[in-house]
């Protein structure tokens, strides 16, 4: 038979929803809690409390020193009663010494309780965030608990309370206490008092996962969900996809005779869907989009500035089924595609095409040789206008005509989009690649000039640059912009150095001067030095590369005509032309160049040559000044 420590042990974890392993971390914190406010003990004596799961015993162990005599029960322990626990125990050490009081107290158990409390409190709140959180995303049943105006109680599994904020709730939705629902898990956070869960039921992903639910050729993967757009409460899209031939998306998201769907429409609260299948052609799938409005041509214009833009046009009957009650429609089908729709009824786009034919030169040849066509078009819509009947051949007549018309339209703005952007390639080409990554404030412009600019959204050279040479009026267009300043603008980008190309002069002046004096340093050390390594070190070593020569043995080497200092003068005197100027500490190097301008302005510095003959090595030694007479000489 269990104890009532058991017992008591195993309601607690059953309770808190917690595992026991926390719970008896739990309690033994407590434990020591009491302890230390019953003893007094300093939070720096370390304090160990065991627990015996089956009967509830609890013994203390305390770290306490090890003395001859005991002053301080609380903190000292002698050397006879410390080796009973430690057999290695001696004078001056410390030991975990067992020190269960016989009795808590009044204050020591009431400590235990708080603190044994305020753990589980906190354990319990950390599980439901580690559970939830894991959740997000997800959709849960719900039952509501209490409802105001700013937002709905829900229970979740039981355990914890979310928020349905009013502004996640379906327009038009009425609750009651106890009514179970299900809610789309939004956004899980911590606070002070536990997790803070917030729920939806207008997010389109919860669409989404009723879908899943209800059929099971999207859980088992056969049918991909697409694309969802929604307006809750009253109309939804959702494209589906079959990833296996001979599988049907549309019907197996309805069901037979709709009851799949139905389901789903009872659960957001009749909340009107259509499931259409998706198709890799935009055109088709736009038109798919607008259902149940019949189509009678879709013409799509894909420009880069202005966006994707869809002219869609429908029978003249179809026109507000497209649009749909308050453009709910339109928009939905905007979403589930991503593109720009303007819809059109089948005259008014004959009239606009008729117009563009008339009024634009540039299609004068198209007007010709629809010339023909064009007054049956006409004769068609005046009697639309006086309200006669149409034949079903004049109308195929005018939307023949509308749709060559409006190919032609599209095929030609293609053309012309395409010319722009090879133009824009060959100008690009013409324009320094670090133009774009100098910001206009470098440019020194004037500052009314800049601030134009600036509000015009230019914000690099490179842009600047890019637009004069495209189409210079859209700067002079800008208001406060003249041709004072197209000139400024001009002459301050053009006088501008860029990075790339001061780079790569200085690249093309120095390396090949430094490779002609690379090669000839070699033959002048070779004449007088034993055949040893010249090791030169101006404060950070310089490597040299060059071709080596096949060095002479040292018998046969000529007669020294000048002496050794003299030589190695002259060779560093040529050295100091391709070897860069070393500044002071904290300073950085100068990029060398051989510009005499540039090196007059260099830091002049005092260099003396010796050879040292313990090493056989050329030492280098710099001269600074550092007061008005004094040198200090510093070997490198």
């Amino acid at each position: 038979m269990k104890s009532e420590f058991a017992l008591a042990f195993n309601e607690i974890t059953e309770r808190f929803g917690l595992p026991q392993d926390t719970v008896m971390e739990t309690l033994e914190a407590a434990m020591i809690s009491a302890y230390r406010r019953s003893t007094y003990a300093s939070s720096a004596q370390n304090v160990e409390v065991k627990i015996d799961p089956e009967t509830g015993q609890v013994r203390v162990y305390a770290e306490k020193e090890v003395v001859e005599q005991v002053e301080n029960p609380s903190t000292e322990v002698t050397l006879k009663e410390a080796l009973k626990f430690e057999p290695d125990a001696e004078l001056g050490g410390v030991v975990m010494v067992e020190s269960t009081p016989k009795n808590f107290g009044r204050v020591a158990a009431q400590t235990a309780k708080q603190v044994m409390l305020q753990r589980l409190r906190e354990a319990e709140r950390e599980a439901q965030y580690a559970e939830f959180i894991e959740r997000e995303g997800d959709m849960v049943h719900g039952t509501v608990h209490s409802i105001t105006p700013q937002a709905v109680t829900v229970g979740l599994l039981g355990r914890a309370e979310a928020i349905l904020p009013r502004n996640q709730q379906i327009p038009g939705e009425r609750f009651r206490v106890r009514d179970r629902i299900r809610v789309y898990v939004l956004e899980v956070r911590k606070s002070s008092r536990g997790p803070v869960i917030v729920v939806s039921r207008t997010h389109p992903a919860m669409l989404r996962r009723l879908l899943e639910m209800e059929v099971p050729e999207i859980h088992q993967g056969l049918v991909e969900i697409k694309a969802i757009a929604r307006e809750a409460g009253k109309r939804a899209k959702v494209a589906v996809a079959a990833l296996r031939e001979g599988v049907d998306p549309v019907g197996a998201c309805v069901g037979l005779r709709g009851v799949r769907i139905q389901s789903v429409v009872r659960d957001l609260n009749d909340e009107k869907i259509d499931v259409i299948e998706w198709n890799p052609d935009p055109a088709t799938f736009i038109a798919k989009a607008l259902s149940p409005a019949r189509v009678a041509g879709v013409y799509l214009d894909e420009d880069l500035a202005n966006g994707k833009t869809a002219m869609v046009v429908v029978p003249e009957d179809q026109l507000s089924l497209a649009i749909g009650r308050a453009g709910v429609n339109a928009r939905l089908g905007a979403k589930l595609t991503g593109w720009r729709i303007d819809i059109k009824s089948l005259p008014e786009s004959a009239v606009d095409s008729l117009a563009l034919l008339a009024s634009e030169p540039a299609f004068a040849d198209i007007a010709e040789r629809e010339a023909e066509v064009m007054p049956q078009v006409e004769s068609v819509l005046v009697k639309k206008t006086e309200n006669r009947p149409v034949t079903p051949e004049e109308y195929q007549t005018m939307r023949d005509f509308v749709d060559r018309v409006q190919q032609e339209v599209m095929s030609r703005r293609e053309t012309i989009r395409q010319h722009k952007q090879e133009v824009l390639e060959t100008i690009r080409a013409t324009i320094p690649t670090t133009a774009y990554d100098i910001a206009l404030v470098d440019i020194e412009l004037s500052t009314r000039v800049l601030n134009l600019l600036t509000q015009a959204d230019y914000k690099t050279a490179g842009q600047v640059m890019e637009q004069l040479e495209l189409d210079e009026d859209k700067i002079l267009s800008l208001p406060g912009i003249g041709p004072k300043a197209i000139q400024e603008l001009r002459e301050k980008l053009t006088a501008f150095e860029y990075p790339e190309a001061e780079v790569e002069a200085i690249v093309e002046e120095v390396v090949p001067a430094v490779e002609e004096e690379v090669v000839e340093v070699p033959e002048i050390v070779e004449e007088v030095v034993e055949p040893e390594p010249l090791e030169v070190s101006i404060e950070e070593p310089i490597e040299v590369e060059g071709e080596e020569e096949e060095k002479p043995e040292v018998e046969e080497a000529p007669e020294v005509l000048m002496p050794v200092e003299e030589i190695f003068e002259t060779f560093v005197e040529e050295l100091d032309t391709i070897v860069p100027t070393v500044e002071e500490e904290g300073e950085e190097e100068e990029i060398f160049s051989l510009d005499e301008e540039r090196r007059r302005k260099r830091k002049k510095v005092s260099r003396v040559v010796e050879y040292d003959p313990d090493t056989g090595e050329m030492i280098v030694k710099r001269r600074r000044k550092r007061g008005e007479e004094d040198w200090e000489e510093l070997d490198f």
